[in-house]
């Protein structure tokens, strides 16, 4: 009944998640548009992801507003488990390291990473220069990050979480404009608040250029 935050499909394709500003996450069957199963704490969700593994698909995690990733079974509609650890709004969910780990970022300007089912950080990144990231692509060979820095770069890290290099030369702070990579990983895209696709090559850190 309000906007859509975030949508996150299954990996064949034939159900997808949405989550809402309305509170509600809803499951999806694709061919129907009919609401399989709907999901609740009473808090926003911000966004959405299925566990990757294929046999993992019943398993959803949502960054919530209220600092919380929620993990429920969409085969059970349960709650199994809960990560409590950041200051501020959880904005993005992204699994790593064969999907054993997952990295959240969040508005308290921190990046954390998590074991899979256990509600413990195992790495905190933050430091005084760190500025909230509310959107990240995974590369398509799946060692790095692109995250939008709201201090007007992409930054990238190593899916260990080693902060690798910056790209400059567009505008996006104020903004959650999506990132992401080409096929090959040659290239990062970026929306610009000039109304703007910014494309920079990866293999040197140069200046964003308008497409």
């Amino acid at each position: 009944s309000k906007g859509v935050r975030d949508i996150c499909f299954s990996n064949d394709g034939r159900r997808f998640l949405s989550c809402s500003y309305d509170r509600n996450i809803k499951l999806w069957d694709t061919e129907s548009g009919k609401v399989l199963s709907t999901f609740s704490t009473g808090k926003v969700p911000l966004c959405v992801k299925f566990n990757p593994d294929d046999d993992k698909q019943n398993v959803l995690l949502a960054g919530m507003q209220d600092k919380k990733i929620v993990q429920w079974d969409s085969n059970s509609g349960n709650q199994e488990q809960e990560y409590d650890q950041h200051l501020g709004a959880v904005n993005t969910i992204t699994f790593v390291d064969d999907n054993r780990r997952f990295v959240t970022s969040s508005d308290d300007k921190s990046l954390r990473v998590w074991e899979f089912g256990i509600p413990v950080v195992i790495k905190y990144i933050a430091d005084p220069s760190m500025h909230s990231m509310p959107a990240i692509a995974l590369s398509h060979n799946k060692k790095w990050m692109c995250c939008q820095s709201l201090d007007n770069q992409i930054v990238t890290y190593s899916t260990r979480v080693n902060r690798k290099k910056t790209f400059k030369g567009h505008t996006n702070g104020g903004y959650a404009g999506l990132v992401a990579c080409s096929p090959d990983d040659r290239f990062v895209c970026s929306g610009d608040g000039d109304g703007k696709v910014r494309v920079s090559g990866t293999q040197s850190a140069i200046c964003c250029r308008s497409s």
